[in-house]
């Protein structure tokens, strides 16, 4: 067998927009989690440390009881934000599949405000596609209400 028969393929969803706030209250939003339930999920013991470990909760499915387990694994202020997030169960197809994925958020200046990029990577195909799918329309959903969020801080 070659190489290419191993070949593990992913996709990435990519959110990419430019917000009228500053990199601070940006990154506040991103980092706080009281903040994040409103424009997200309510995070359980949610720290912005690199290695802190949190968990959202989702509809269960299957085997699955619905918790996504999180870890921080970068914290740059005002830059980049990345952490794990897994969830699902081996056992499940579709929905609830085995999700072992990345949330990174970049933060650049752009005019008028802060580009904020949000690369939500790792998605396994075929076995992941239908989070994939759900989460790309997630994604689009939370941005909105993640400029809204920030937009009641001023």
């Amino acid at each position: 067998m070659t190489d290419a028969a191993f070949k593990i393929e992913t996709r990435d969803i990519v959110v990419d927009e430019v917000f009228p706030h500053s990199a601070e209250v940006v990154w506040r939003a991103l980092t706080d989690g009281r903040l994040m339930s409103r424009w997200m999920m309510e995070p359980t013991g949610f720290e912005a440390v690199v290695g802190n470990r949190f968990t959202f909760k989702t509809k269960p499915a299957g085997a699955w009881d619905g918790t996504i387990r999180c870890e921080v694994l970068v914290v740059r202020p005002m830059e980049c934000f990345a952490y794990a997030w897994r969830g699902g169960d081996s056992g499940n197809v579709g929905y609830g599949s085995l999700l072992d994925t990345v949330v990174t958020w970049t933060l650049s200046p752009a005019a008028g405000g802060t580009r904020v990029r949000v690369v939500h990577s790792g998605f396994v195909t075929p076995k992941n596609d239908t989070a994939f799918e759900n989460m790309s329309q997630g994604w689009k959903a939370v941005v909105p209400r993640l400029i809204d969020t920030i937009g009641t801080l001023h």
